[in-house]
């Protein structure tokens, strides 16, 4: 049995929570809660090219405004 989540061959989403954080989802598997699907089913290559040009600040929402403590 393959991972679902490295076949090549597969279609998948590409999902975003609301952190701003990405996930490249196997189609046929089920979207967790608090995620939402924001790229629709495509060849894996695609979806990964889409997080790469969409996920250019990888702090997470809730870190973004919060002031530094030395």
């Amino acid at each position: 049995m393959t991972n679902p989540f490295e076949d090549q061959d597969s279609t998948y989403l590409v999902l975003l929570n609301e952190e701003g954080q990405y996930s490249l989802w196997p189609a046929d598997i089920d979207v967790p809660s608090g995620w939402n699907v924001v790229h629709t089913e495509a060849s894996r290559e695609a979806c990964v090219e889409f997080i790469r040009s969409q996920w250019t600040d990888l702090i997470p929402n809730s870190l973004k405004n919060t002031e530094v403590r030395t």
